[in-house]
């Protein structure tokens, strides 16, 4: 009752605010109200513990900074991520609330259900998987196979996929990185990829866009990210996102399910956490339509409407 109400009563002064302001600027939180007169609202003292991937932390900024009623500057100090995977650990082990994150680890469930730690989520936008060359490199799209091919050793040279007479550096994310458990379960289904030399796996998306941005001054590297991370941050200057299969990675495509390689990310709370708590108040309006809205002036594909 506590969160249906409180949400309600959010929702209606956020739909102002958020289309006078801009998700960037901050409208004042209303706090809602119990049947007993008690009023509720979002204060730093309550409000959950956030952690999450790299590629969501904006996100969960907007989200502070719109329910505390302070700038996104000010909500800053607030978000301190730990990656997709650690962030899981970090919700299991009691040291976060609610994650804002992709998938992880598979291992990491096998984990969960050791610790008997049961986790309630449900995807709160979509994003995708996407693969970047040199702005220079003149191919524009690649196929499924061909990804396969580059990524398990079997296509070494640009020039078997329409390129110029050039080797392929593949780079690769580590192995707990959100993009790389993507990339293992959204392209090679199961094929191994090639051991990485030494240099080509790094561990963050920043790393790997100027590596591929930058490698010896030439225009034969590749690697994937996200694309939210790619585009929307603008951490693509000088790359190109590739289309694959002929399809380009763009809001609509992802968001209409044209494009392959999709990837929701997800809001995840401990499934014992009580009715009633600002955690789930937060997680409830996440997934509402006011937390949805939020989740698209942001750059997201928002789940709702999809």
């Amino acid at each position: 009752m506590i969160r249906k109400l409180f949400c309600a009563a959010l929702a209606l002064a956020m739909v102002f605010a958020l289309a006078a302001c801009g998700a960037s600027q901050t409208p004042s939180s209303t706090p809602g109200a119990t049947p007993e007169g008690e009023v509720i609202s979002f204060t730093r003292e309550n409000f959950p513990r956030l952690d999450g991937s790299t590629a969501t932390a904006p996100l969960a900024q907007a989200v502070a900074a719109v329910l505390l009623g302070e700038s996104e500057d000010e909500a800053a100090d607030l978000i301190d991520f730990s990656r997709t995977t650690e962030s899981y650990r970090q919700l299991m082990a009691g040291n976060a609330d609610l994650l804002i994150a992709a998938e992880p680890n598979a291992a990491v469930f096998d984990e969960m259900e050791a610790a008997g730690f049961e986790i309630e989520m449900e995807p709160v936008a979509m994003d995708a998987l996407v693969f970047l060359v040199n702005a220079d490199n003149p191919v524009d799209s690649l196929t499924l196979d061909e990804l396969r091919g580059i990524y398990t050793g079997e296509i070494t040279n640009w020039s078997e996929v329409g390129g110029d007479d050039l080797e392929i550096v593949p780079f690769q994310r580590n192995a707990e990185s959100g993009s790389q458990v993507l990339m293992e379960k959204l392209v090679m289904d199961g094929l191994e990829m090639a051991e990485p030399p030494e240099g080509y796996m790094l561990g963050s998306m920043g790393d790997l866009m100027d590596a591929v941005k930058q490698y010896d001054n030439s225009a034969n590297a590749i690697g994937y990210s996200v694309y939210y991370y790619a585009h929307d941050m603008q951490m693509a200057d000088g790359l190109k996102l590739l289309q694959i299969d002929g399809v380009a990675p763009d809001a609509d495509s992802i968001g209409s399910g044209e494009y392959p390689f999709l990837n929701p990310y997800y809001v995840a709370i401990d499934a014992a956490e009580p009715e009633g708590s600002m955690t789930r108040v937060l997680y409830d309006w996440l997934l509402g339509s006011e937390g949805q809205k939020l989740v698209s002036m942001e750059g997201y594909v928002a789940i709702e409407g999809r």
